[in-house]
């Protein structure tokens, strides 16, 4: 179960900017703004996000679209590479099927190491403990 998220109203507003409208000058303005709003409330995108959005024209990355993408290989390594129509700026993706991403990895959620971690012993207080003190039958008749 997902606790609060803090700036709620931010990650919509970054949802709704982030949707693919008909106009290409409209979606790109829509994908700057989307990435000034995360970069002044310093939220973190997730890279699937930030994988489809150009990084020079700001243009939505759709494969046959307003992008190319073909698989290259290097040194024993397969690469995705995404070319954008509109700037002709590429960028390139390690292709290895066995690769995770951090932030889908269990350690890099802050619920999963609290509930990893040993519970700690309470340290022993017993003699921090007053003993009680009966009081005494007092003798004066």
């Amino acid at each position: 179960m997902a606790g609060p998220v803090k700036d709620r109203e931010a990650f919509q507003r970054l949802s709704f900017l982030y949707q693919d409208p008909e106009n290409q000058a409209l979606s790109r303005f829509y994908c700057r703004t989307e990435r000034t709003i995360a970069r002044r409330l310093v939220l973190r995108r997730d890279p699937s996000v930030k994988r489809t959005v150009c990084r020079g024209c700001f243009s939505l990355l759709l494969p046959g679209v307003t992008c190319t993408q073909r698989q290259r290989s290097c040194r024993g390594q397969r690469w995705t590479v995404q070319t954008c129509l509109t700037c002709q700026r590429s960028q390139r993706f390690l292709n290895d099927p066995g690769h995770v991403l951090w932030g889908d990895q269990p350690e890099a959620h802050l619920g999963s190491q609290a509930d990893s971690k040993p519970p700690q012993s309470v340290p022993n207080t017993s003699h921090l403990i007053e003993e009680k003190v009966q009081p005494q039958s007092s003798n004066n008749q």
